[in-house]
């Protein structure tokens, strides 16, 4: 069954990815690039395309994700898929549900240095960043490679992943703390892995440490130089826009507009102190 990686962009998702990839479909605990397929994103246009959905029709993308979902159902067995979507279940569309889902890891990072890293990779200003981390967005709909993801305001984004809680089968993972204290807080991923899954916790404490020295921050970043990066955005020059750009050092505190801090810390304040970023 599936292991929701959920976040809002510019959260941490990839990190989380690179450390679980890492330890779990390597040998040795060794990183790269190519490992990272094996986690998938959600929703993606081949899954559609297998099952014979029109991508150009988002209604009908949107009604089947619960079948695209079951290509990946398989009730002995753990798959991780990252998101970037808001979780939705209403009347017309359903997001997932519990036959599929095992379980939700979620990705939270201080929204005011999403918006200074969201601006680099989107190419866009902080303005814009800050406008749409408030408003009702859309990833994906200028673009022939990706797939619309409904991304929904910030807050709404934070909040409607918390519905898991109820069922023991949601883990917050701040970003922050995966930078700060890499090992505690991988460690706690994989035993909420291992609650998920009804295992005994245990780990190769050899791989487990390879994992942590080849997915550093600066490894990603001499890893993105030397072999590039499939997903990191082109300009309107198509050149390669810095994925890894500057990870702990993107600090609000040095640069963000003191307006847009303002404005951020009064819209998502309640939120903002539930995380202890206040």
């Amino acid at each position: 069954m599936i292991v929701w990686l959920a976040s809002y962009p510019k959260s941490g998702n990839t990190f989380v990815r690179s450390l679980l990839s890492s330890y779990i479909f390597s040998k040795d605990g060794n990183f790269n690039f190519d490992l990272l397929k094996n986690i998938k994103q959600f929703p993606d246009n081949s899954l559609f395309k297998h099952i014979g959905i029109d991508i150009n029709n988002e209604e009908e993308m949107f009604k089947n994700y619960i079948n695209t979902q079951k290509i990946f159902n398989q009730k002995d067995s753990i798959r991780f898929l990252k998101t970037h979507s808001c979780f939705f279940n209403n009347k017309k569309f359903q997001f997932t549900d519990r036959h599929n889902t095992l379980g939700v890891i979620y990705i939270v990072r201080d929204p005011r240095n999403i918006v200074t890293s969201f601006a680099h990779h989107f190419q866009t200003t902080p303005e814009q960043a800050y406008e749409n981390l408030l408003s009702h967005q859309y990833l994906g709909k200028t673009s022939n490679k990706h797939c619309i993801t409904y991304l929904g305001p910030w807050k709404h984004h934070f909040a409607s992943w918390k519905v898991f809680r109820r069922f023991n089968k949601y883990l917050l993972v701040k970003y922050e703390d995966l930078i700060n204290d890499t090992e505690k807080t991988f460690l706690n991923i994989l035993k909420f892995i291992a609650h998920l899954g009804r295992a005994r916790f245990s780990y190769d404490k050899k791989k487990f440490e390879n994992t942590l020295k080849t997915t550093g921050f600066e490894k990603m970043q001499k890893l993105e130089v030397e072999e590039s990066f499939v997903e990191a955005k082109e300009n309107k020059q198509g050149e390669k826009i810095k994925f890894f750009n500057m990870g702990a050092q993107n600090d609000w505190k040095k640069l963000l507009d003191p307006k847009i801090k303002e404005n951020l810390e009064r819209e998502l304040g309640n939120e903002m102190k539930e995380l202890n970023y206040l």
